[in-house]
């Protein structure tokens, strides 16, 4: 490998993150002294992480409870199914709604922070560029250079306001498109419900079919390996995103 094949092969967009996972000091150097501005990659996924995780494992063990108190009722297996598949679809929908329609509340109400915020600004900057030296004197910094800092980022109001809502109120400002990322949550969420709380009544389905002289207690006893197989790679989908 020629050199310039090695400086592109240290500036790939996941090298920090190898650099990272490897506690490769001397590769994170080399990949910043080397990259392009737009080419570092931070992990995306993450930000589905907490509706799939959520909705999964709530779908799995509410999933899990209909069929463990219908398998001790000895419900016969069609009763089984209307119950957990009616019950699953109903839930899953609830959460996904829900987890919409909190989604975009938070985010209307951050935005209605950052209106209050930007007016404050623009009536009382003084007021405000004020607040700011004295969190990040609070944080360390020197009054001089806290007045630099903050005097240099006035400059800028929208980005000021950006910084205040962050550092004053410890509020993320969301994008433009902030519904239509509620609506993409919420609707991972109802995937996440639905697909996960369905696997425990799947063997009430398959196994039947496949082998119609199974006892029924087979059955709950799939249900118990599937929902602690499943739980178990949750758990480890999760770790990749420490």
């Amino acid at each position: 490998m020629d050199k310039s094949d090695e400086s592109t092969a240290l500036v790939t967009p996941n090298a920090a993150r190898k650099a990272y996972d490897g506690q490769d000091t001397e590769a994170s150097k080399t990949f910043h002294d080397n990259r392009n501005i737009n080419t570092e990659m931070h992990q995306t996924e993450g930000g589905f992480l907490k509706p799939l995780i959520f909705g999964g494992l709530d779908g799995i063990l509410t999933s899990f409870a209909i069929v463990a108190g219908a398998a001790g009722g000895s419900m016969p297996i069609p009763v089984i199914l209307v119950l957990g598949f009616s019950n699953i679809f109903a839930d899953a929908l609830a959460m996904g709604v829900g987890e919409f329609l909190s989604s975009k509340a938070e985010n209307e109400w951050i935005l209605s922070e950052r209106k209050r915020e930007n007016w404050e600004m623009e009536n009382y900057p003084e007021g405000e560029i004020r607040e700011m030296i004295e969190i990040y004197q609070e944080r360390g910094m020197s009054h001089e250079d806290a007045v630099l800092v903050i005097n240099t980022m006035a400059k800028y109001k929208d980005f000021f306001v950006d910084v205040m809502m962050a550092e004053e109120l410890q509020l993320q400002v969301p994008e433009e498109d902030h519904k239509v990322e509620s609506m993409k949550e919420g609707v991972a969420m109802f995937c996440a419900f639905a697909s996960f709380g369905s696997l425990p009544l799947l063997g009430y389905v398959i196994i039947p079919a496949m082998f119609p002289s199974l006892p029924e207690e087979m059955l709950f006893i799939s249900a118990c390996v599937v929902t602690g197989v499943v739980l178990f790679l949750m758990g480890s989908v999760k770790s990749i995103f420490r």
